[in-house]
């Protein structure tokens, strides 16, 4: 199979794994017998996104989320307006992180009331492929499959 390198260089498929990190390995293994690696790709085929539900969405735990993130916005706020406070800094630190955490909150639980039970859940997405091939530029094609023939246990 042929397809086209970014750069414009034609390229030959050497390998196919069902997982990436064997497509990755492979390519390892190419990169530690000194092939180079800059001319092969890991191409994924049979692209789907895949969704985890990580759990139930309440005004409770978004008004948690949210208090954490702003927490942590207000701890950057008020480190960088700490320098300027003198000797009175770490209250300014405190209280730019107390007021973050609040609004955060506040922010937070509005938000998700608003959505009207729409999404009652949150969730992580990924992109996952049905198998990874190890493409090499057609000129090294011949020299990337001696070295992974060579991999493989006979």
């Amino acid at each position: 199979m042929t397809s086209t390198l970014v750069d414009g260089r034609p390229t030959v498929t050497v390998a196919s794994y069902p997982e990436y990190p064997l497509a990755q390995h492979a390519v390892d293994h190419l990169s530690d017998r000194g092939f180079p690696v800059n001319r092969v790709a890991i191409v994924g085929t049979g692209l789907r996104t895949v969704e985890k539900v990580t759990g139930r969405m309440t005004v409770a735990r978004a008004a948690l989320t949210g208090a954490a993130t702003g927490a942590w916005i207000g701890l950057l706020i008020g480190l960088l307006l700490g320098i300027f406070a003198g000797g009175g800094w770490w209250w300014v630190i405190i209280t730019a992180t107390a007021l973050g955490l609040v609004w955060g909150a506040a922010f937070g639980a509005v938000a998700h009331a608003l959505t009207g039970g729409r999404r009652d859940f949150s969730s992580v997405s990924a992109l996952q492929a049905s198998s990874y091939a190890v493409e090499v530029a057609a000129d090294r094609a011949d020299e990337a499959m001696r070295v992974l023939d060579r991999a493989r246990p006979h």
